[in-house]
């Protein structure tokens, strides 16, 4: 998905009718990872339109995965094991393979090819940051009205939502002024939120 979209922002540049100053990526969700993904690639291809990119905003991103995914796996592995619930752990496997990249966040090829996606394993994907060049702002909701990781906004955790991690090697550090947290807020809220709208015309002007 990421080289495709790669590929149709390369022909959308190139036939740009007036030369290209500036491009602003806004991603909700797995969109997200999406971006994250095209960009790591375009940088190494040295795409022309990865040098108009100055900002990225991310709606609700899981950076560094959904508890939904890693329960989803864990759930396969105990219906495996019980005789009679075997034929429901089969339609567990059934999941695209964009939805088990949600367990941590891949985003590269190394993370999944020639790996069983349905194997619990721990988080051994590659450490790719941001690119310090480029602006980047996250959004996170919140479904109580207080801070709460372990809901979030019901799919997404809020540190992964803000790109946080123990290890700091995979911490995405995004600087305070350019995050947002709004209390319940579901996933798809994120879409819909004034707040964002108002918040988008300070950081994109």
């Amino acid at each position: 998905m990421a080289k495709n979209l790669n590929k149709l922002l390369k022909t959308l540049s190139k036939n740009w009718p007036v030369p290209i100053k500036e491009i602003t990526i806004i991603a909700h969700s797995m969109g997200g990872l999406v971006t994250r993904s095209t960009l790591h690639y375009a940088k190494k291809q040295n795409q022309n339109w990865a040098k108009s990119l100055k900002k990225v905003v991310f709606l609700g991103t899981p950076h560094h995965g959904s508890p939904i995914e890693k329960i989803g796996n864990y759930l396969d592995l105990v219906l495996a094991t019980v005789p009679y619930a075997k034929p429901f752990a089969k339609l567990g496997k059934i999941r695209s393979a964009g939805v088990t990249d949600l367990r941590y966040g891949n985003i590269i090829d190394k993370d999944w090819k020639n790996k069983n996606r349905f194997e619990l394993k721990s988080d051994d994907r590659q450490t790719i940051q941001l690119p310090k060049e480029i602006e980047f702002y996250a959004i996170a909701g919140v479904l109580s009205n207080k801070l709460n990781n372990l809901l979030g906004d019901s799919l997404v955790d809020l540190k992964s939502a803000l790109g946080k991690h123990k290890n700091p090697d995979k911490d995405l550090n995004f600087l305070k002024e350019n995050t947002l947290i709004l209390f319940e807020n579901n996933h798809l809220d994120l879409l819909s939120n004034p707040q964002i709208t108002d918040k988008l015309k300070v950081w994109l002007s």
